[in-house]
């Protein structure tokens, strides 16, 4: 569980970062899951937006992707949300 110190920081090294992946029409797959997970422990912080053709609502991708991913949440704005997930190298160094 993240406190609310590092949420803030992890906040605001996700604002300058772009959406590395997109929710579409398609909708969460087994594809989609394993780019994420695999982004995940490369970049430990993933941010993704969601297309207003996903059948989804943004809490709910959210938090099916954080749960098949086993990380946690950190923001969401709008139809946009942030995923954190430390790796064995802990780059971000929480």
């Amino acid at each position: 569980m993240l406190s609310t110190k590092q949420k803030s920081y992890l906040r605001k090294l996700a604002h300058t970062r772009k959406a590395l992946f997109q929710i579409g029409k398609d909708d969460i797959g087994g594809n989609l899951i394993k780019t994420v997970d695999d982004s995940l422990k490369a970049h430990e912080l993933v941010k993704i937006s969601l297309l207003k053709t996903c059948s989804f609502s943004v809490e709910e991708a959210a938090i099916h992707l954080a749960s098949a991913t086993h990380s946690e949440i950190v923001q969401i704005i709008g139809r946009t949300f942030v995923l954190y997930r430390r790796s064995s190298k802990n780059r971000l160094e929480l």
